[in-house]
């Protein structure tokens, strides 16, 4: 049972009524919120001073810098992976499917800005329900995506031969990960379990971690098992095999060329291939460690306001993290960019504007092949 508090539990005396309605109108947090909606601010922050139209515009501003970074960089990674030929690959489909994660937190962001400039949740509940399902289903939904991509570059770089993933199996992962992201998004938004509330500067929405009692504390500590604990898990356990696995190939070659009395073995087809698939390994695990830069804030956010000292969290403590997962869900398409070498050849072909270079990897390990073809046959 939810645990109904009153003003005097917070130190705030009820007389005289008429005071204390004003002081909390003109000076606290939600005071531009109506009567019949004021429910939705927590006692939490009535403690603390409204925000100053300032802060409102400033991070309006930082949040349309971000929209328009995320709404480039998704929508070319969706764009070039979906229509290259040599980037329709089962494993690429997990990119096209973070970058639509991506894109879906994108579309809080004009909702933030219309919030922050009226200084307040527009449509109030329906507002806050719209913002936080959006947010959910983005951020369970990329966490778990991280974790498929994991595997994939695991089962492709460890089992070259017989581990790789099909598209049909691809699919399906795809799908497991959006499944993934529906329970922790419909129970809140049903209020079966969970609600969603405003917090910060009370233009943003997320699941309710303030409410003291056992069933809100029990949701909280279930949604952060599910939505960090469990894909973080996932994806240190495959990066380690992922590089264990490396490592033991790497030895291989080494043991080999000393053998064989060269340098290196690394100049075949087969190796210049995996030297490609490690590079988007490192592509992958550079995602990954930004996604834990973003929503290892949040985590710790969620779980002091449930579990430690609330007094940490003050307005801005608790934009800071939000603003961090939207940033991170601008950088994922931007890291492609830079170190995925067959992504960057298509972006040299097709938008040259951008300045890339990238030899086209198909090409290279043509030339590569060839050039050990020669050597091993002089007069050929």
């Amino acid at each position: 049972m939810a645990t109904n508090y009153t003003m005097a539990d917070y130190g705030i005396v009820a007389q005289p009524m008429k005071m204390v309605s004003q002081e909390v109108v003109e000076h606290m947090l939600g005071w531009n919120i109506p009567e019949e909606h004021q429910d939705l601010v927590h006692m939490h922050w009535r403690a603390f001073p409204a925000v100053s139209k300032f802060w409102h515009y400033g991070l309006a501003l930082i949040y349309t810098c971000l929209m328009l970074t995320s709404l480039t960089g998704n929508s070319i990674v969706i764009w070039i992976f979906s229509t290259s030929k040599s980037l329709r690959t089962a494993s690429n489909m997990f990119v096209i499917n973070l970058a639509v994660f991506d894109l879906m937190m994108m579309i809080e962001m004009p909702l933030l800005i219309m919030n922050s400039f009226q200084q307040r949740m527009v449509g109030y509940q329906l507002g806050c329900d719209i913002y936080a399902t959006l947010g959910s289903l983005s951020g369970i939904g990329g966490a778990i995506s991280n974790a498929v991509i994991a595997f994939d570059r695991y089962k492709t770089i460890s089992c070259p031969l017989d581990g790789r993933i099909n598209k049909v199996q691809a699919a399906l992962l795809i799908l497991f990960t959006w499944l993934w992201s529906v329970p922790f998004t419909a129970l809140p938004l049903f209020k079966i379990w969970g609600k969603f509330v405003p917090e910060g500067f009370l233009t943003t929405c997320s699941f309710d971690y303030f409410t003291d009692d056992q069933d809100t504390k029990v949701f909280v500590a279930a949604i952060f098992v599910w939505s960090y604990c469990i894909p973080m898990s996932l994806i240190c356990y495959f990066y380690s095999q992922l590089f264990g696995a490396v490592r033991l190939h790497e030895r291989m070659l080494k043991d080999q060329a000393k053998k064989m009395n060269v340098k290196s073995l690394a100049s075949n087809k087969d190796d210049a291939g995996k030297s490609v698939e490690i590079r988007i390994a490192k592509v992958a695990f550079t995602i990954f460690f930004l996604f834990v830069c973003g929503w290892t804030p949040y985590a710790f956010v969620a779980m002091t306001g449930a579990f430690g000292d609330r007094s940490l969290l003050t307005p801005v403590a608790t934009m800071v993290p939000a603003v961090c997962c939207k940033i991170v869900s601008c950088i994922d398409p931007w890291v492609y960019a830079i170190n995925h070498p067959r992504y960057r050849a298509e972006l040299q072909k097709r938008l040259p504007w951008m300045g890339v270079r990238e030899a086209d990897p198909d090409s290279v390990s043509t030339n590569t092949s060839l050039a050990t073809a020669q050597a091993a046959n002089p007069e050929a």
